[in-house]
């Protein structure tokens, strides 16, 4: 195992060297259908495509540079509508009006449940416009590679109210109030809630079941569903229903759903109809200022450097998104890979890709087939994907990274 990490270390190492020399060179664009090298989508907005030549064959990547200085610059969440959906990027970004975007967080993608179908929501938290849409299920129900140290599915790349971008974390501060009792609220609008937990569903949430909330553990994804739920409907401040377990269905505005499993279950229970119930959430930011926009990934790279323990053997296609040191200037970052023309990168490659493109701060996004660029040129209509998707058409995702010319 020694041996196999050292070599990963030193190949990756050799690609560094290569990834800096072309950064700070003037790389040609060589994927098909990419754009000129340094095209300019508006004021503010770069776009970049270029070839590296690395230790373990050749890697095709792209780079968008949105300068926040701008104040025509924005960057904002790509979502399809409820939460609980998927979508390809540049559809996204074409119905939000976006000039580029790339594919965001890892989403639950399978199921192993029998007769629970995935419902293609994200791992982590989702903040859209300043609004919370949903938080983060617990680190052991996550879909993607394993976490390194130190880090959760709180954690976000996201742009304050101060228009700083910058990789943070966001925790899910929730109450349920009734008749002189009060329960903490410990899920928003997510796939699986933590053991013991209540889980609040809304309108943003969608028509798919919220069955699979109540199953797995905090530690295992593929553990049995909870034996122990209850389903609560508050409209309007009121009970309106109650069952034993959860439902599907649109919520209509001004309409919450808890779901409840275990302790969290014996809460609700305690609940009839007619009660006057107030249910209150938010998603606070580990630092000041609040968020206006976050998506969630794992973070690769902290103050310059990329964190220990990072993968250095499996080669994939990538995206990651990063921050310079004062928080102006983000760089989206997509690589194809599994593929003759360009191989992909490791995890550890990727920070230190990120890190050559100018960004102290970074955070992995999904990878694999998810992976996706997409870019608008100046003076036409439509956003078009730019990259190849290893699956060989762009994947449907639960969200991505969107950056706006206003």
């Amino acid at each position: 195992m020694m041996a196999l990490a050292e070599r990963g270390r030193r190949r990756a190492l050799s690609t560094v060297v290569a990834i800096s020399a072309l950064l700070l060179s003037t790389p040609a664009a060589t994927a098909t259908g990419s754009l000129h090298t340094d095209t300019q989508l508006a004021p503010g907005v770069t776009y970049r495509s270029f070839e590296m030549s690395t230790a373990h064959g050749p890697v095709v990547a792209y780079l968008i540079t949105a300068d926040l200085r701008v104040p025509s610059v924005e960057l904002g969440l790509l979502h399809p509508g409820a939460v609980a959906a998927r979508d390809e990027i540049p559809d996204m970004a074409n119905a939000q009006g976006a000039i580029a975007g790339v594919n965001g967080d890892f989403f639950h993608i399978s199921e192993s449940h029998e007769g629970i179908e995935a419902t293609g929501s994200a791992v982590g938290p989702e903040i859209a416009d300043g609004a919370d849409r949903k938080a983060a299920v617990p680190d052991g129900q996550r879909f993607g590679p394993a976490l390194p140290a130190g880090t959760s599915t709180e954690d976000v790349f996201g742009v304050g109210v101060d228009r700083r971008a910058r990789v943070s974390s966001v925790e899910l501060d929730g109450m349920l109030r009734s008749r002189g009792r009060t329960a903490e609220i410990s899920g928003l609008n997510q796939y699986a809630l933590p053991e013991g937990g209540i889980g609040v569903f809304n309108a943003d949430w969608g028509r798919v079941s919220r069955a699979r909330a109540v199953c797995g553990t905090d530690t295992d994804r593929t553990a049995p569903c909870s034996e122990q739920t209850e389903e609560v409907v508050v409209s309007n401040g009121v009970v309106t229903s109650t069952q034993d377990r959860p439902g599907a269905g649109d919520i209509p505005a001004g309409t919450v759903v808890l779901v409840g499993r275990e302790g969290g279950a014996a809460e609700l229970e305690k609940l009839d109809v007619g009660d006057r119930v107030v249910v209150e959430t938010h998603l606070s930011a580990a630092d000041a200022p609040p968020l206006d926009f976050a998506v969630g990934g794992f973070p690769i790279l902290r103050g310059g450097k990329p964190l220990s323990g990072l993968d250095t053997e499996e080669l994939a296609p990538r995206t990651a998104a990063g921050v310079s040191a004062d928080g102006r200037t983000a760089y989206l970052l997509t690589v194809d890979g599994r593929s003759a023309a360009s191989t992909g990168l490791s995890v550890l490659e990727t920070a230190e890709l990120l890190r050559s493109a100018g960004a102290v701060d970074g955070m992995n996004l999904d990878g694999g087939g998810s992976s996706t660029i997409a870019a608008r040129e100046p003076g036409q209509d439509l956003a078009t994907v730019r990259n190849v998707p290893s699956d060989g058409v762009p994947r449907p995702v639960a969200n991505g990274v969107g950056v706006f010319s206003r």
